[in-house]
């Protein structure tokens, strides 16, 4: 069941101009030390990747919090909350400390999604509990109230219909 959806879009603009003004100070702020090591090693490559990756990390945890509800307070901070990716490209989240305990105790799940381009990054994230439980102060969801049965008259394109 879902439990919240967040989205953020980042004019990477800003993000350049808050390095400009701070320096490495922000990206520490935003990102988590294994964050940090990749946003360094892109920076120094290719001072525009690291812009972006900050960018899209920005506006990945920007969704993040929206979809958990809390927006930036605690125990969602920018350091606890990192994005990570799977040996295909798949970006994850990966929770640390007191914001991992938290999430686990609510039993929720977190799918995410990042892009950029030219000027802007954008972020979508899923969240989602793992079990039939209703949204908080709602009681429990029966499975035979979410069953479809199997008249409900969705049809595959691919399917004549009637």
């Amino acid at each position: 069941m879902i439990y919240g959806i967040g989205t953020d879009i980042c004019d990477i603009r800003r993000i350049q101009a808050s390095l400009d003004r701070h320096g490495e100070r922000f990206a520490a702020k935003v990102l988590s030390d294994a964050e940090m090591a990749t946003w360094r090693a892109r920076s120094a490559r290719w001072p525009e990747r690291g812009v972006r990756y900050l960018a899209t990390r920005f506006s990945a945890k920007e969704a993040f919090s929206k979809a958990i509800g809390l927006g930036m307070r605690m125990p969602m901070t920018w350091r606890l909350c990192e994005i990570d990716k799977l040996p295909s490209g798949q970006p994850v989240i990966v929770l640390h400390g007191g914001l991992k305990a938290w999430f686990e105790a609510k039993g929720l799940s977190a799918h995410i999604t990042v892009t950029d381009e030219s000027e802007y990054a954008a972020s979508f994230c899923v969240v989602e509990t793992k079990t039939l439980q209703g949204m908080p102060d709602q009681p429990p969801i029966q499975a035979s109230q979410v069953a479809m049965p199997a008249h409900a008259g969705i049809h595959s394109p691919m399917t004549p219909k009637g």
